[in-house]
């Protein structure tokens, strides 16, 4: 079961990773029940200025209804598009940004994030493999 705890082997992953693309970043989130939402609107109202401000977009929104596959239900499953991994870590490396983090912690039982980068079905189909 995932929990709110960063991968630390990952993140030097993507902290070491060149490529200065765009990526999207998979959100799947899980409310605690006594307040979560109420903690995660809070963060999110104070989150959008440093998402804006590192030119990232909110590209999807949702609310997971049938688990056809898999254990885990989530709450909310959001698709967040940054202009390169430097300017999420600019983000999440701000002071500023830092204080307000506490809110998501507060909010969520569990939380999985999943930084991706855009391939084609030719890039699934190819024998090539990363």
């Amino acid at each position: 079961m995932s929990d709110v705890n960063m991968n630390t082997d990952q993140l030097k992953e993507l902290v070491q990773n060149p490529n200065d693309e765009s990526f999207v970043m998979l959100n799947l989130l899980k409310f605690k029940k006594e307040g979560g939402r109420e903690s995660y609107a809070r963060y999110t109202k104070e989150a959008n200025r440093f998402v804006e401000g590192v030119g990232a977009k909110l590209l999807f929104l949702s609310r997971p209804k049938e688990l056809l596959s898999g254990t885990e239900t989530w709450d909310v499953l959001m698709l967040v598009r940054y202009p390169s991994r430097q300017a999420f870590l600019s983000m999440a490396n701000d002071s500023e940004y830092i204080k307000i983090h506490s809110f998501r912690e507060e909010a969520l039982e569990r939380a999985v994030l999943y930084a991706t980068d855009e391939i084609t079905l030719r890039d699934i189909l190819s024998k090539k493999s990363n």
